[in-house]
């Protein structure tokens, strides 16, 4: 699996800001096939940084009725990786590659 199809995009929020200062975790949104040991090499290859722990969670699908319940509404489910770096001295810059 090519590695840009692994992990789609990072999942950037007020909770997920904090445990980036705090425990140095981040979050991204990856493809619904990709196991923890794809994420950890794809971020290995990408970023340069050493990985600690990969943890995984789907979240279900999500329906929202309209007025009168006529019209309904769909949330995909998506897959989330949680991301722990070796070194708290480790950033992941989104805006570079490397």
């Amino acid at each position: 699996m090519r590695l840009y199809k692994i992990l789609k995009k990072p999942i950037i929020t007020e909770k997920t800001s904090q445990n980036e200062v705090n425990s140095n975790t981040y979050v991204f949104e990856v493809s619904d096939d990709a196991t923890k040991i794809d994420v950890k090499k794809a971020i290995v290859e990408l970023y340069g940084v050493e990985v600690q722990s990969v943890n995984m969670v789907n979240t279900r699908e999500k329906f929202k009725y309209g007025k009168n319940r006529t019209m309904q509404l769909r949330k995909r489910s998506s897959k989330k990786a949680y991301i722990t770096l070796k070194n708290e001295k480790d950033k992941i810059d989104f805006t570079l590659i490397k």
